[in-house]
């Protein structure tokens, strides 16, 4: 097989995508469902992405905040109401600050973690734990190491695991508030927080893939019950957006239809990207076959292949950002406390995956 007859063309082009003329680019049609509203979305749900999730917004100038207020409301409530429900938006936004900065304090002592596995590792070379160009196994075993493993994957991990921690605080602070009476002002906040958290795994995870792509689309990083959902390093939106929908408080027949017609765009776009994958894996198997057999020598085909690789990073990065604007339709489409469950049920479908996970590695056979 001739590696040069096929010719592949990264994803960021339009002509990776021929075979879909019918959809176009997958980010064109996203855009052009959601964002300019003329296929199978309503025109009054089309916002632009620099607009606020609500325009009622004002400033506390003693801390910077932004807080909410409904006019009307507050208005006509007391001023010792308004006074007290200033300092209570006030405490929780210093309440957020701290966890952030706590937050910004893991970050620290992971990256002082990941200096010191790197000296062990240095330390284990210089022991002559290597044996030629490869690596004794029992030995970074032990010292937490694999052989594919680079730093920036293993501070990828320790961060996935804190982001794992800092998502079931979350948890438990929404099923809390949504079973109190809180108002909707501290609910916003809390919907916010869990929003960017979800955008701040994102960020990590387009860091990694240009560490390890191959290791981020395996789900190596996740348990096995998330890996048997996975789809370019992720979950198809899609999906999510059915798993949540019956979570939702009563919702109107104008939200129905734009949840239905949202999930209907995440379908096109997430088939106009899996096709562009397969034509990739199409490609790269080529790229990886070619040549004549008996050689000894792959470094024409590797190299042909390591250039055609980095494409998907390209595709890691294009699931998330549809995984993203799919969460900021919904909190669009959805009141603030709709918003407050949907966040609730999607963390704790992922926490009953991981509870799957375990369950399934600790079962107990039973004797045949």
């Amino acid at each position: 097989m001739n590696s040069t007859s096929t010719h592949f063309v990264p994803p960021r082009r339009v002509n990776i995508y021929e075979p879909l003329h019918q959809f176009g680019m997958w980010g064109e049609t996203f855009k052009s469902n959601i964002g300019n509203g003329n296929i199978n979305t309503p025109s009054h749900i089309i916002i632009p992405n620099n607009q606020k999730l609500d325009n009622n917004l004002s400033e506390d100038t003693s801390h910077g905040t932004p807080l909410i207020f409904d006019q009307e409301t507050s208005t006509s409530r007391h001023p010792d109401k308004i006074k007290r429900r200033l300092a209570q938006n006030r405490e929780a936004a210093k309440k957020s600050r701290l966890r952030k900065k706590a937050y910004v304090q893991q970050l620290e002592t992971s990256r002082l973690k990941l200096i010191q596995l790197e000296q062990e590792l240095d330390r284990a070379r210089q022991q002559g734990f290597y044996v030629g160009n490869g690596i004794d196994t029992s030995t970074t075993t032990s010292l937490g190491f694999s052989e594919n493993m680079n730093p920036g994957i293993a501070a990828f991990e320790m961060e996935y695991g804190q982001w794992i921690e800092e998502q079931n605080k979350q948890i438990c602070e929404l099923r809390t508030v949504l079973q109190g009476h809180v108002g909707d002002v501290e609910l916003r906040l809390l919907v916010e927080i869990a929003m960017k958290h979800y955008f701040d795994l994102f960020r990590m995870k387009s860091a990694a893939a240009k560490e390890d792509v191959f290791f981020v689309m395996s789900g190596m990083w996740r348990t096995s019950a998330e890996r048997f959902f996975l789809w370019i390093g992720g979950f198809r939106p899609s999906d999510l957006i059915k798993v949540l929908l019956p979570h939702f408080d009563v919702m109107t027949d104008q939200q129905i239809l734009d949840v239905c017609n949202l999930r209907q765009s995440c379908q096109q776009a997430e088939d106009a990207l899996s096709q562009g994958m397969e034509k990739l894996q199409h490609t790269l198997a080529d790229c990886v076959a070619g040549g004549r057999l008996g050689e000894g020598n792959y470094i024409p085909q590797v190299n042909s292949a390591m250039e055609r690789a980095e494409a998907s990073v390209s595709f890691v990065n294009q699931a998330d950002h549809l995984r993203h604007e799919t969460l900021q339709q919904m909190d669009r489409i959805l009141t603030t406390r709709q918003a407050a469950r949907g966040l609730l049920a999607l963390g704790e479908y992922f926490q009953r995956l991981r509870a799957l996970s375990s369950s399934w590695a600790t079962r107990h056979r039973e004797p045949t």
